[in-house]
């Protein structure tokens, strides 16, 4: 693989990343309601996401759930029901007035808590990215236009996943910071607001994705 090809994946990827989708609204989500360390869980589960499909793009495996019209429709619409029902139960949940709840109990039941908001930060991120339409294209149709088949191509693979999460690692990571920045300039009496906003992004992001067609 030559240093200009990888240049433009590195481009590629850097553009795809900066732009609002699925993947940034949750980050940015996060950060508003459970604070930028908090939203690293949810960074992680997304660049797990990717590795998953890395590694199916790499068996090539993903050109099948690419070419299953069916099977890519049920991934899309889970994806989709799946961040239009977590958009809405954030609009109606409590907001941040839990996190001072937990705050109150001890200190072992406090760390049973944040092991789980972390896990389930995590999941979020994790489900998210692999129920996006988004992800399964640019990884089964995208991503092996910048693999030679004349050289190594697991090697080729590994080295586009490094790049892949070297540039991608630290967008998510900022937008996971801005959220937070922005929520903390919002008033304690308007508290529930961030969640509420929250929601709203999830909401979007899904009716976006309903609007996406197989390539």
């Amino acid at each position: 693989m030559s240093l200009k090809l990888l240049l433009v994946f590195a481009v590629t990827e850097f553009l795809l990343s900066l732009t609002p989708g699925p993947a940034v609204l949750l980050v940015s989500s996060q950060g508003m309601t459970a604070g930028f360390k908090q939203s690293l869980q949810g960074t992680l589960g997304i660049l797990t996401g990717n590795a998953v499909y890395f590694l199916l793009s790499a068996l090539g495996l993903g050109a099948l759930l690419l070419a299953s019209a069916t099977l890519f429709q049920i991934i899309k619409w889970l994806g989709i029901a799946y961040l239009i029902l977590t958009g809405i139960r954030m609009l109606f949940s409590r907001g941040k007035a839990m996190d001072k709840d937990d705050a109150i109990v001890g200190p072992t039941v406090a760390s049973t808590v944040t092991h789980k908001r972390s896990l389930r930060l995590f999941s979020q991120g994790l489900l998210t990215q692999l129920a996006n339409p988004k992800a399964i294209v640019f990884f089964t149709a995208l991503l092996p236009q910048f693999v030679s088949p004349n050289g190594r191509v697991v090697e080729q693979f590994l080295l586009l996943g490094i790049v892949s999460i070297a540039v991608e690692f630290p967008v998510l990571v900022s937008y996971g910071w801005l959220a937070q920045r922005g929520s903390d300039l919002i008033p304690e009496r308007l508290s529930s607001l961030p969640e509420r906003i929250a929601g709203g992004f999830l909401i979007g992001s899904g009716l976006g994705l309903a609007s996406m067609r197989r390539p």
